[in-house]
C-alpha cells in the first residue's frame, strides 16, 4: 500500500467505507460543475472500477484520497492514467470535494507528491494534464507547478449541455527535476 507524505496532506488509498462519499462528490453538480461530467455509473460500478484501478493504466478511477494531515479528513482525490494508446505519458487529475480545503494550496501539493511519484515509479518522460478552458483554479494549479501550457482542444469535451474547449499541460521529468521549490 503507497502512501505519498506532504507537509499538509497525505496520499493513500481510499478504504471501503469511503467510497461513497467519494462517489457522493462525483455525483454533486455543486462540487464537479461546470468543469466535468457528473458520474454516469451507479455505486457498485464506481467501486469495481476503484478496485480494479491498479491494474487498470487508462482507468479514471480514483488512485489516492487526499486526506488532510491536521484533522485527518477525506477531502478529495486524485488519479492518473494512460491518457493515450501510443502516446508514453501519464495524465494526473484532481478533485477537492470537501469545499473548506480549496484555496489552502492542498490541491497543489497532493498533484505536485503524486507527479514526483509517477516520474519516481514509472519510465515516463512527460506528465500531462488537461484543464476545461473556464476553469482557472484548476490550470492556475498546474501552472504553479511548472507544466507549461501546450495547447487547446476546441470543443474536445461535451458536458452540461454545451462543447467545451480543454486546455492542454505537460511537464517533461527535466522539467520537473530542474523547477524552483
Amino acid at each position: 500500500m503507497t502512501v505519498l507524505e506532504g507537509k499538509a496532506v497525505r496520499l493513500r488509498p481510499l478504504s471501503a467505507t469511503e467510497y461513497p462519499r467519494v462517489y457522493g462528490w462525483y455525483a454533486d453538480p455543486e462540487v464537479v460543475a461546470p468543469f466535468d461530467r457528473y458520474v454516469g455509473e451507479s455505486l457498485a460500478a464506481f467501486v469495481r472500477s476503484v478496485e480494479t484501478a491498479p491494474d487498470d493504466p487508462t482507468s479514471l478511477a480514483p488512485r489516492f484520497g487526499i486526506e488532510r494531515r491536521s484533522d485527518r479528513e477525506l477531502v478529495g482525490a486524485v488519479g492518473h492514467y494512460r491518457a493515450h494508446p501510443v502516446l508514453e505519458y501519464e495524465d494526473v487529475w484532481y478533485l477537492l470535494g470537501e469545499p473548506s480545503a480549496r484555496g489552502q494550496g492542498i490541491g497543489r501539493e497532493s498533484v505536485g507528491l503524486l507527479v514526483d511519484y509517477l516520474f519516481r515509479t514509472l519510465a515516463v518522460e512527460r506528465v500531462g494534464a488537461t484543464c476545461d478552458e473556464e476553469n482557472v483554479a484548476s490550470y492556475r494549479l498546474v501552472e504553479g507547478l511548472g507544466f507549461r501550457p501546450e495547447g487547446t482542444m476546441r470543443s474536445a469535451l461535451f458536458h452540461h449541455g454545451r462543447w467545451h474547449d480543454v486546455r492542454t499541460y505537460g511537464i517533461t521529468r527535466t522539467e520537473w527535476a530542474d523547477r524552483p521549490r
